[in-house]
């Protein structure tokens, strides 16, 4: 694809590419706005490099792409609620957004998409990886994509937010409600078609999928473990190690992401605003 207003450059095989000749602080104009929107549906998931932007600013920028989400189980910032402060501290062991997952599937309307921005990272590690769910699906047997396209399956937040949720025995620097409501359950196509490209994707994940519908866990778990492993498999992938000022887009209806917990004993502080999505179809 030509742009005429900013450079991308394909930074894998499989997804992700990085977005340059932009200044996401001088309020990009409509054309800027509507090729950064053809980047993200093209690659998946976009970078940027070397951007200073206040909360507002940052948040300016998410509501160029739809109304903003606010977490249900995650207060953002005291003055700028639409920001989830991703914070781990030096002394803490488990980090925020580990493990393959797919961001609030548990929701009717999962999230279109999250900006996040590195406000301070790690010497080293701390890099987050990203999965082409497009790919995954397509590369699935005949058979498997016939099958798991009349299926649906159920999403929960319960295995992140509910009452026996691992790691809610955990203090953390992040301000994180376990509660009964995240027990509760929505159901979406295993299978969904994104609806600005058209294409399949696969829409399962070990984060909040907990079984297909009208089956138990313990029927649903040979398949879906199998899911889960064939959804990120290396050669649909792609790893952005992070700088100060550096920024993630990612399209959440056709991707996972994984933040690497690998930096223990150094701070990482992340700022994310969580862009409204609608009802997988």
């Amino acid at each position: 694809m030509t742009y005429r207003t900013i450079s991308v450059n394909k930074i894998s095989g499989a997804l992700g590419a990085e977005v340059s000749g932009i200044d996401l602080a001088q309020e990009p104009d409509d054309n800027v706005i509507g090729e950064i929107r053809k980047a993200l549906v093209e690659n998946c998931v976009i970078f940027f490099r070397g951007q200073r932007l206040t909360p507002e600013q940052h948040i300016a920028f998410g509501r160029r792409f739809g109304e903003l989400q606010i977490h249900d189980f995650v207060d953002g910032m005291n003055r700028h609620p639409e920001i989830i402060e991703v914070r781990k501290e030096p002394d803490e062991m488990r980090n925020f957004g580990g493990g393959w997952h797919s961001d609030v599937s548990y929701l009717e309307r999962p999230a279109l998409g999250s900006v996040l921005y590195a406000r301070e990272v790690p010497e080293y590690g701390g890099d987050t990886m990203f999965a082409n769910q497009y790919l995954a699906y397509e590369t699935l047997s005949e058979g498997l994509k016939d099958m798991l396209g009349e299926m649906r399956a159920m999403h929960s937040a319960r295995k992140s937010y509910g009452v026996n949720a691992v790691g809610g025995q955990f203090k953390r620097a992040m301000n994180i409600r376990y509660t009964e409501e995240a027990h509760a359950e929505v159901d979406h196509p295993v299978v969904r078609t994104h609806v600005e490209s058209g294409r399949k994707c696969l829409y399962v994940h070990g984060g909040f999928t907990t079984r297909f519908q009208d089956m138990t866990e313990e029927e649903s778990a040979p398949l879906l473990h199998y899911l889960y492993r064939h959804a990120v498999r290396p050669e649909f992938t792609c790893r952005f190690r992070w700088e100060k000022g550096s920024i993630a887009f990612w399209d959440n209806r056709c991707v996972q992401h994984n933040a690497i917990n690998d930096y223990h004993g150094q701070r990482r502080v992340m700022h994310r605003v969580t862009i409204e999505g609608e009802r997988p179809v």
